[in-house]
């Protein structure tokens, strides 16, 4: 009786603490930023200063960390790091892309009457894809505007000037054409120029309120190359329409603003970071490092299965050209296929031995295969997820769990023998293969011994992995943990249910939960975003909606809002929070497979399950470019129940109601 009160009494104290700490976590929202009407978040400068921030822009052939911040005199300053990815240096692995950093403001080179610009203060920065910063003087205001090109090898910024004094200022913007000359001992190929050129220079004479905007562009060619003919003016408007291409399939709509507008940018981030190498269209992480390549998690598990739901054709061609990739390296033997594929498809890197990456390339392609519909892709994928099964098959050890050297942390923290991860992928490998192989029509006997696989490992996870961790009933990361991680939401993403609700009361408790999401392990400050963005995924598919909708929406006014914005990051202290750029795809698909609960079955079909949050009337999704097709999904209250409608275009496909938690299987051929 005593040891029962002193359990029940722990579990209040518990109680007790989370609700405090979610209270205070809640109640006192951290905004920097706020969201504007056109999309858009800004930075509206009062006494919140000073403060530094960094973000990071990609086009086809350039990406840029831009540094910025405003100083404790209201003055901005920048810096902007420069990677040109197809420009390789020596020796030429992973980290070799072309990287240069700039300082210098271009407004410094400018007189107005005679004289340096003085006394300016910042008054607002708007991000919306691209970085516009907002100035006053005594009798001037500012503007500069950031952003790469969509297509060139080059990076642009637009200056402008406005005379709001009563006299007309003398405004004299200098030539100025640098060139920058690399050794040409350290290139792949030779030196490479970098030009910094700046656009419409001269004196001119500014009435009241006349304005004048001149540019200045960042570019790298390689020594027989020409510098790109640009116009400035144009490659804004081209990053605009790409930015309104991206925002206008894939909407989401629900009552909270937060949610959507981050799922907004969430698109931006992961759509951009698509480079124009030679081995193809390559979906990169960014970072300043990993550009050029890929990886089996960020690329074939994280991102590839997001593309097909947004609908935009070059992240399509990118998640294809991963998969070949790496479907290059099958072997007879069955020696592990690399990590990652490097220096614009001609190299490699295995420096971390076998993470999983079977069972994370398995795990992507079959679910890209099926959510994109093409029957012609998915035969061209079914060799490589068919080799991957066997792969991790023959990995199996004698309790029925797959080994590897490590997991997607690559040795950061330990893995032990056998991962939760690596075994968790495995299984929904195996499920989407036998949705996939009967879609194709393959072989009825191989797709049984799926399923069959698929049942054994289930139980095999359970066994060796479930058990009692720091008093919740969850799973053990390896065979020797005995602390919680993060990663024991794993399970959830992919049907796993047994132990929900232990594991989700570990997620959320405060050995797991910080102030940046789950921590890696509990009571470490290292964070890993792609956890936090796995576990709300796989605690909203769950059933755990209003739990889960707290958290979403913390996570996502932090990321959106906060002091670092406005995309998911990496990880900290590693990395100081890059904005990565598959992160934002897992972000995307909290939504997708989360919060909308769809779970592909076929080419054309799919299960669903909508999560509907108690507080909301109402929630849709529209423009899923899925199962080849361009849909809407609206969820709706009615009573108890909710009132599904799927319609394409103005055609009502599905219109029916059904309770809440139900699963529907929806076909659209």
């Amino acid at each position: 009786m005593k040891r029962s009160f002193q359990k029940n009494q722990k579990y209040f104290l518990f109680v007790v603490v989370l609700f405090c700490f979610i209270s205070k976590a809640f109640s006192q929202e951290e905004r920097r930023w706020q969201m504007d009407q056109d999309g858009s978040i800004s930075w509206q400068i009062n006494n919140n200063i000073p403060h530094d921030d960094h973000i990071e822009m990609s086009g086809k052939k350039i990406s840029c960390v831009l540094r910025y911040g405003v100083s404790a005199d209201g003055s901005f300053h920048a810096t902007r790091s420069l990677v040109w990815p197809m420009l390789r240096t020596i020796p030429n692995n992973t980290h070799a892309s072309l990287t240069r950093q700039f300082a210098q403001d271009a407004l410094d080179l400018v007189t107005v009457n005679y004289k340096p610009i003085t006394s300016e203060k910042v008054v607002s920065l708007t991000l919306n894809g691209t970085l516009l910063v907002k100035s006053k003087t005594n009798t001037l205001e500012l503007t500069r505007q950031f952003f790469p090109s969509t297509t060139l090898a080059g990076y642009c910024e637009i200056y402008t000037l406005k005379n709001i004094s009563e006299k007309t200022s003398v405004v004299e913007i200098p030539k100025s054409n640098a060139v920058y000359t690399s050794d040409p001992a350290k290139g792949t190929e030779g030196s490479y120029d970098l030009h910094v050129d700046l656009f419409n220079p001269g004196s001119f004479n500014l009435k009241t309120n006349e304005t004048i905007s001149f540019s200045v562009f960042y570019s790298g060619v390689k020594a027989n190359e020409q510098v790109p003919v640009v116009n400035v003016d144009d490659e804004k408007n081209n990053r605009i329409k790409l930015i309104r291409e991206i925002w206008d399939k894939l909407i989401l709509e629900t009552p909270d603003e937060v949610l959507n507008t981050e799922f907004a940018f969430a698109k931006i981030r992961a759509s951009e970071s698509i480079f124009e190498t030679k081995g193809g269209p390559m979906h990169g992480p960014g970072g300043e490092s990993y550009y050029a390549a890929i990886w089996a998690n960020d690329q074939a598990e994280y991102i590839g299965p997001f593309f097909p739901y947004l609908g935009y054709e070059y992240g399509n061609q990118a998640s294809l050209n991963a998969y070949l990739q790496f479907a290059k390296f099958m072997n007879k033997e069955y020696k592990p296929i690399p990590s990652s594929i490097i220096a614009e498809g001609t190299d490699i890197w295995a420096g971390a031995g076998d993470r999983g990456d079977g069972a994370m390339i398995a795990y992507g392609a079959s679910r890209y295969a099926l959510s994109r519909g093409n029957t012609n892709e998915a035969q061209q994928l079914w060799p490589l997820i068919e080799w991957c099964l066997e792969y991790c098959h023959r990995k199996l050890n004698t309790n029925g769990v797959v080994t590897s050297d490590s997991d997607e942390l690559e040795g950061r923290l330990p893995a032990g023998k056998a991962n939760l991860n690596t075994s968790s992928l495995y299984y929904d490998a195996l499920n989407s293969a036998v949705y996939l192989g009967e879609a194709l029509g393959k072989d009825q006997a191989q797709l049984k011994n799926y399923k069959a696989e698929a049942e054994k490992l289930k139980a095999a996870i359970e066994k060796y992995f479930g058990a009692k961790v720091e008093g919740f009933e969850t799973y053990k990361y390896y065979k020797e943990n005995d602390v919680l991680r993060a990663w024991i939401c794993t399970p959830l993403t992919m049907g796993i249910y047994d132990r929900k609700n232990g594991t989700i009361d570990a997620l959320f408790s405060p050995r797991l939960w910080t102030k940046d999401g789950l921590a890696s392990v509990a009571g470490d400050k290292i964070f890993w975003d792609r956890s936090t963005l796995y576990a709300l995924r796989g605690v909203l598919a769950a059933g755990e909606t209003d739990k889960a909708l707290d958290f979403l929406h913390y996570y996502s006014n932090r990321r959106l809002l906060g002091d670092h914005v406005p995309y998911p990051v990496e990880a900290y202290p590693e990395g100081d929070q890059r904005h990565l750029s598959a992160e934002s795809g897992l972000y995307c698909r909290i939504f997708t497979e989360g919060l909308f609960g769809i779970r592909p079955t076929g080419l054309h079909s799919f299960d669903f399950t909508p999560r509907l949050p108690k507080s909301w009337t109402v929630m849709k999704m529209r423009h899923i470019n899925a199962f080849e097709k361009d849909f809407d999904i609206t969820v709706e209250r009615a009573d108890q129940k909710l009132k599904i409608t799927i319609s394409e275009g103005k055609k009502i496909v599905v219109n029916k109601v059904i309770k809440d938690g139900d699963t529907i299987n929806i076909n659209l051929k």
